[in-house]
């Protein structure tokens, strides 16, 4: 016996982009397109007495941001799985879809078979992301590697010891060292991380995962 196909909700700003997923759907005995909209609002109404199984959320919409949504969304229906399916490639978007909840990311240029492949993993509670995602988000992490300071073991333990909230003089007794070699440190720590005060200094170092 044939399963029944996953409804799908198409939310994007571009009814061209819409008619194009409709078609591209169409053939495919386990995907059925049930609705579409090309604003955040009426998709928030909708859900409300829906049980759509998918949604393919753009990020670009007109009156709510694909971002926002998503939150919205699960307000509303916790269970729901949300395909994010966009042509935004910035990895910063991507990891806030990602946050927010999305189980998958797909860009606008996917295959049919890929699409699907995503619809139905996403529907299974899994997660899926295409193959340019991956590497998108693969490559932001290594950039953001080689954009972090290069610290010293030394420096990474005073670093900690200041976020503490230890002074110089009880950083050098536990140390063993002169409070003014624990300065030296501090200076050298502010200028890598380019902050003028400890407060900068530990906030950068919790924002960069340095602590």
């Amino acid at each position: 016996m044939q399963p029944e196909p996953i409804s799908i909700l198409i939310v994007d700003d571009h009814p061209m982009v819409i008619e194009g997923l409709k078609t591209l759907l169409g053939d495919d005995e386990r995907v059925a397109v049930k609705t579409h909209f090309t604003n955040g609002q009426d998709t928030l109404n909708f859900l409300q007495k829906d049980t759509t199984d998918v949604i393919l959320l753009d990020v670009n919409l007109p009156d709510i941001s694909g971002v926002e949504m998503v939150d919205k969304i699960l307000n509303i229906r916790a269970n729901i799985g949300i395909l994010g399916l966009s042509t935004y490639s910035e990895p910063s978007i991507i990891n806030q879809m990602i946050k927010n909840g999305v189980k998958g990311y797909l860009l606008k240029n996917a295959t049919a078979d890929e699409l699907v492949n995503a619809i139905s993993q996403v529907h299974q509670g899994n997660f899926y992301f295409g193959s340019e995602v991956q590497k998108i988000l693969a490559d932001s992490v290594t950039q953001e590697s080689k954009d972090l300071p290069k610290l010293t073991r030394r420096e990474k333990h005073i670093l900690t010891l200041i976020a503490d909230g230890k002074t110089t003089n009880t950083i050098a007794e536990e140390l063993f060292i002169s409070p003014l070699t624990v300065e030296t440190h501090r200076r050298n720590l502010m200028q890598k991380l380019e902050v003028s005060n400890a407060a900068s200094l530990i906030k950068i170092a919790v924002e960069r995962k340095l602590i």
